[in-house]
């Protein structure tokens, strides 16, 4: 039996996909520790682990960013990305790692199992070995590790191969490395200077591919090839679904295979606005021969404000793991974990999605053929219904969703992610050693 410390930002997503690992961890008699904001102290109690609270400097409201911090309203382009990467991410830094060590030093674990946004982690791997545990990265969403053969992370831009790629991805990464994300960098290796005494040792946002080892949750058939990828990198397929609760609305038998099934949804989360892409939707398929069905992740249902067609069925929640099997075209905002779910039920996807990672799961869908990348967040009725025409009559759309979904099916996550830490504990514990023998020399 080992014993783990899971960390992780306060965003509902991110730890909704670390309590899938912890509830793994636990299922195989490991003891875990669950860090995080004290607004899912619940939440990591349900699933049986131990919580620890962030201290209030780490406990950033992710969820409503723009609440926390008013001045973000409004930002867009290369200002949002600026002003979420060091108010919402690097300056919590310090305080995380703060909270990391004041609980290693209570309580030893075997390794600090941490997600990309937790910069924490990128400080506490740039302590000495024989200071700390291993930090294993959790991939949970679009891999981000540095490539020649990649643009960088956050720019939603799709591979070139050959000499002219790698010449765009160079000079990409001088601008968003410099310009950008410059005064950005700056502050982070100060940061990690005064914590540490050093800097990072590279650019912030692939701090994750400089870990000790680092488990993508998807298969390599969703992300870009890389002829320079780490071999710390290890893709362990998606995280399985969560087994829905939710019941079927009364209407549920018109799911009966008579027409083909549209399903919208912009999550749970970045649902406040249901014009950016349900409304849309259901304009588009208006009188259209399919049918049409709505969740609007735990808003009422009301909440939509029009009066709904014919072919429109609404729900609050619908349990996916018998939802999908039905669906013909998932339309959505790009969420990693919904966007996997479908494809791993071999679903085509028409997907609208550029804030946060949701531009990189975009360009994934777009660059594997499973789908139509509309490259916007505020889709119009005309680009959603010619998206699902093309989707729902090109043939090769569910082809390549279908043969993204087989090697998703082949893959199994937890017991691929046993397997990286056996092999993280054996290396460290070799590492050590020879750390030891250095410092004794």
């Amino acid at each position: 039996m080992s014993s783990y410390l899971l960390t992780c930002t306060p965003a509902h997503g991110h730890v909704l996909s670390l309590l899938q690992v912890a509830r793994h961890l636990l299922s195989r008699g490991h003891e875990v520790s669950f860090l995080t904001s004290s607004r899912y102290a619940e939440r990591v109690a349900d699933a049986g682990a131990r919580f620890l609270a962030l201290p209030a400097e780490a406990d950033v409201d992710l969820d409503d960013a723009d609440g926390s911090f008013p001045e973000r309203a409004g930002l867009t382009g290369p200002a949002a990305l600026r002003f979420d990467m060091s108010t919402l991410f690097v300056r919590p830094g310090a305080a995380q790692l703060a909270a990391v060590q004041a609980e290693l030093d209570a309580h030893p674990v075997d390794a600090v199992l941490t997600e990309p946004l937790f910069v924490g982690g990128a400080l506490l791997q740039l302590m000495p070995v024989h200071e700390r545990p291993p930090v294993v990265v959790l991939g949970i969403f679009p891999l981000g590790v540095r490539s020649r053969d990649a643009a960088p992370f956050g720019l939603g831009a799709m591979p070139i191969p050959g000499p002219f790629g790698r010449l765009r991805n160079a000079a990409l990464r001088v601008i968003a490395e410099r310009a950008i994300f410059g005064g950005v960098q700056k502050e982070a290796d100060e940061m990690a200077r005064r914590t540490v005494g050093r800097e990072l040792g590279g650019f912030v946002l692939d701090w994750a591919g400089r870990a000790d080892a680092y488990v993508q949750f998807t298969v390599p058939e969703f992300e870009y090839p890389r002829t320079d990828l780490p071999a710390t990198v290890h893709f362990a397929g998606p995280l399985p679904a969560v087994t829905s609760t939710a019941g079927v609305p009364e209407w549920w038998p018109d799911l009966d295979g008579s027409r083909p099934v549209v399903h919208v949804t912009q999550g749970t989360i970045a649902n406040s606005d249901f014009g950016q892409l349900v409304l849309p939707t259901i304009t588009a398929l208006a009188g259209s021969d399919v049918l049409v069905v709505v969740t609007t992740g735990g808003r009422p249902v009301d909440a939509l404000g029009v009066t709904l067609p014919d072919n429109v069925r609404v729900a609050e929640y619908l349990p996916y793991d018998r939802l999908l099997p039905l669906v013909d075209v998932l339309v959505t905002n790009g969420g990693y974990g919904g966007v996997q779910q479908a494809l791993a039920h071999g679903i085509p996807l028409v997907v609208a999605g550029q804030t946060e990672d949701k531009v990189e799961v975009s360009a994934r869908v777009g660059w594997s053929g499973a789908g139509v990348n509309l490259r916007t967040t505020n889709a119009t009725p005309v680009q959603v219904s010619r998206a699902v025409e093309r989707v729902l009559s090109e043939p090769a759309f569910r082809a390549n969703a279908e043969r993204i979904g087989a090697a998703m099916r082949e893959a199994d996550a937890g017991r691929a992610l046993d397997r990286v830490l056996d092999e993280v504990s054996a290396q460290w514990g070799r590492t050590r050693s020879r750390a030891g023998g250095a410092e004794g020399v």
